[in-house]
């Protein structure tokens, strides 16, 4: 009887207050719509296997920045590029504090990285969501990769540590920096909790943010993470900023 109720309200909720996709706003019972969906999420795209920028070349593993000098991380995995119409979910939940994007934005990083388990240099031991600044964190009200990471490892049944990495200072909004500044914005800005140190050694740590742009917060963070006996760091990221 309870089920029955419980299916019968969810229904009419439905007809009341019908689910929108997050990117058209057109009516979708999904938190993305089946044509969005296609336009934005194919997945076609060849890119670069470390930092995930789109390559020309459809045989090319690693672009030439990253072959020139290469990021402390090993890989990235991102959704989509950062395009105007994705913006929408980025912005939603990081200004907009919808934190129903960030279950959305975990759905799409779960359906990418699934089909990667049984890839050994892929599948992480752990999650790790990037760090807010206190600042922002008390202007925001929450972490916007925290958000994600929950669902996210929920999702791939893996653990999550929100407290691995710390914010050793508050830094500049790197987006608002040119490239070589962020470098120095995010020199040791980072440090790892004494506490939960003996989650690192040997093991593969997954860092999970919303927006990749030139790199350099996840660089950071990445090269810590070696330096403190981590095997390997892949990035899992919702979108891909094409800058260069």
């Amino acid at each position: 009887m309870r089920r029955i109720f419980s299916v019968t309200s969810k229904r009419l909720l439905d007809l009341l207050l019908p689910e929108h996709c997050a990117i058209c706003g057109l009516t979708s019972p999904k938190g993305i719509c089946e044509a969005c969906q296609h336009d934005y999420f194919r997945n076609a795209v060849n890119r670069c296997r470390q930092c995930a920028i789109p390559l020309e070349d459809s045989f090319a593993r690693v672009c030439g920045q990253c072959l020139l000098t290469r990021p402390k991380f090993d890989r990235t995995i991102v959704c989509t590029n950062y395009l105007a119409q994705v913006d929408s979910l980025v912005l939603g939940l990081k200004f907009g504090k919808n934190l129903r994007y960030a279950r959305i934005i975990a759905e799409q990083l779960a359906s990418r990285i699934q089909p990667l388990q049984q890839q050994d240099q892929i599948w992480p031991d752990l999650l790790c969501p990037v760090p807010l600044s206190r600042q922002r964190l008390c202007t925001r009200g929450f972490n916007q990769s925290m958000e994600m990471a929950r669902p996210l490892a929920q999702a791939l049944e893996l653990p999550i540590c929100p407290d691995l990495v710390w914010r050793a200072r508050d830094t500049e909004q790197q987006s608002s920096l040119h490239p070589e500044q962020r470098v120095h914005n995010v020199r040791g800005a980072f440090v790892i909790n004494p506490a939960e140190q003996a989650q690192i050694e040997g093991r593969h740590i997954g860092l999970v943010d919303d927006v990749i742009t030139t790199g350099t917060t996840l660089n950071e963070i990445a090269g810590l993470l070696k330096r403190h006996g981590a095997a390997t760091v892949t990035n899992f990221i919702f979108a891909r900023t094409v800058w260069r």
